[in-house]
């Protein structure tokens, strides 16, 4: 784990390494400056004039700003590294997710995934500023200090060391008992943003439905439940405090009862006065440094589970990989399914799609029609190789899926969904999602195509027109033409479209059927529709029922011989109109 996070230090190495020499210089100069001290004491003791006062002062002055100045870089630098690494692990982590699969995708909330880019980080962002600079600083403020006070007040300083055992344990306990909670914290907080995303994304239906009350009651409860696991964890980490208080207190009494008895016994023989306000000035110090260390444990103790998480992240490896030696051109639209059997995951009981056996000739149109649930979908996702096929092959081009370059096929492989997705941007950005270099005139084009050129100049900025996230002001069926415009622009040998024009009527429906047919022909066409009016023209339609193929033929063959489809038309078509 600590390897992996490790390689996300990368450019901040330096200011990595450079925060322990600071701290180092820091500490070397405060076990010092109480030692000086010590002596300055003892020659005001013996009577010394004021230029070995004004010697000791300067000195003491020196030594002093130093000290500021090295704890000062020292903190510069630490600010540095663990924000510099907060921002890589966040990177690397997006940057992962991108290389995943949908099966990779599928194992983790978007939730969790918000959760681990955002707090996780934070907690080992705060675990790594900690460790370099605060778990530096206390073992070696802690060794220094006991040296000097070994030195300046002998057999006494043991006592240091009577604490150490008390402490341990105390420490092993709490963050054993500890640890299982963070590790329940943080699903819980996947939860609770997993509420929070599903309220907002439906805020409209929860209007529409008066649903509010329980909105706030459902994200109460998991408010609440998060708080009680939080509570619980930070009831057994606040006993740390009060332990390093009875030792501190313990110490104290023990040196201030003893020292003072020793300086009276002997006469200042054994222990004098300036050895005496040294050996207390080093006795904080060393406890100071052991409650630094202790909230150093705590801190690694919170952080544990959520670098856990994050490395759960960087190292899952996407199980779509390209071959040794990819090919790097489709050579046409032609699709051929041989044998297909999949399912989403291993572990899953049945198959998804079940002895799939198709070919698809380069430009030819073809419509596929099921009820909801017959695996529609699922069947056009392994021809761009979102999933691989369980058993069997699917062929692009005359080559298996898995012999291309994954970004080649899917380059020539353009797929418009039902739910479409726009981004903050102007159209122009959006459009050139399918092709950064468009020029205006091929955005003006693929837009006449996609019908989509008819309301955008009726906006007032035209193709510049501002669109807020995820499309949300313009309407659904613009959005489904902006995305239709979109695929086309990347001029695909195979084009599917998967229920991407439900939000359009009929008429436009049809006129953007037309467009496809007649100004590109040699693009392979699959339309997933659900009324049959979307796929009547089409070369051949497929009839999909329970993850298998239940026909293939055209329109007028299947509405003569097909129980399904000639129920689907007949249901549509009611009283001679064709409903939407």
């Amino acid at each position: 784990m600590i390897r992996e996070l490790a390689k996300s230090i990368r450019e901040y190495k330096k200011a990595s390494l450079m925060t322990p020499f600071w701290v180092a210089l820091e500490v070397v100069l405060e076990c010092i400056i109480p030692f000086i001290t010590a002596r300055l004491v003892n020659e005001i003791k013996a009577g010394c004039g004021m230029a070995e006062i004004f010697q000791f002062g300067g000195l003491l002055v020196v030594m002093a700003l130093l000290s500021l100045l090295f704890g000062t870089l020292s903190g510069f630098s630490c600010a540095e590294a663990s924000c510099g690494l907060a921002k890589n692990l966040r990177k690397d982590m997006f940057y992962s997710v991108q290389k995943y699969s949908f099966e990779n995708i599928d194992k983790f909330l978007v939730s969790s995934l918000v959760t681990r880019m955002t707090t996780d980080v934070t907690n080992v962002q705060l675990a790594y500023m900690m460790i370099i600079r605060v778990a530096v600083r206390a073992p070696l403020m802690l060794i220094f200090a006991f040296t000097m006070a070994f030195i300046m007040g002998g057999r006494m300083a043991w006592i240091f060391f009577l604490t150490i055992p008390f402490l341990g344990t105390g420490l092993v306990l709490v963050i054993h008992s500890a640890m299982p909670l963070f590790k329940k914290v943080f699903k819980k907080y996947d939860n609770l943003n997993s509420s929070i995303q599903e309220n907002i994304k439906g805020m409209r239906v929860v209007k529409s439905f008066v649903r509010e009350d329980y909105e706030e009651k459902k994200f109460g409860a998991a408010a609440e439940d998060v708080c009680a696991d939080f509570t619980k964890a930070e009831r057994i980490l606040a006993f740390n405090g009060p332990m390093m208080q009875f030792c501190i207190y313990g110490v104290m009494v023990f040196v201030l009862s003893f020292g003072s008895y020793t300086i009276i016994t002997t006469r200042g023989v054994a222990l004098d006065v300036g050895q005496f306000s040294s050996l207390l000035t080093y006795n904080f110090m060393m406890l100071n440094s052991l409650m630094m260390l202790s909230m150093v444990f705590v801190m690694i103790t919170m952080a544990d589970e959520s670098a856990k998480r994050i490395v759960e992240v960087l190292t899952e490896k996407s199980t779509l990989d390209n071959p040794e030696n990819p090919v790097y051109e489709v050579k046409d639209g032609s699709i051929v399914f041989d044998h297909v059997n999949f399912k989403y995951s291993k572990k899953a009981e049945r198959m998804a799609l079940a002895n799939i056996n198709l070919e698809i000739k380069s430009g030819e149109t073809i419509g596929i029609i099921g009820g909801t649930g017959s695996s529609k979908s699922s069947l056009i996702q392994l021809i761009s190789r979102l999933y691989d096929v369980t058993e069997g092959s699917v062929k692009v081009g005359g080559l298996d899926v898995r012999q291309y370059d994954l970004d080649t096929l899917r380059n020539q492989v353009a797929v418009v969904l039902q739910k479409n997705i726009l981004f903050s941007g102007t159209i122009k950005d959006n459009l050139r999602w399918g092709n950064k270099d468009a020029t205006d005139q091929e955005m003006i084009e693929a837009c006449k195509m996609a019908c989509a050129d008819e309301f955008i100049s009726q906006f007032p900025n035209g193709y510049d027109t501002w669109i807020e996230q995820g499309g949300a002001n313009v309407s659904g069926g613009q959005k489904q033409r902006l995305c239709i415009a979109r695929a086309l622009l990347k001029k695909p040998k195979i084009l599917i479209l998967d229920d991407s024009t439900s939000a359009v009527d009929t008429k436009t429906d049809a006129s953007i059927r037309r467009a496809l047919r007649e100004y590109i022909p040699e693009t392979t066409k699959i339309i997933i529709a659900q009324r049959t009016a979307s796929v009547e023209d089409a070369d051949r339609i497929i009839v999909m029922e329970g993850g298998t193929i239940n026909d293939v033929g055209t329109h007028q063959e299947l509405l003569s011989r097909n129980k399904i489809y000639s129920e689907i038309y007949t249901s549509q078509n009611k009283a001679g109109g064709k409903d939407e």
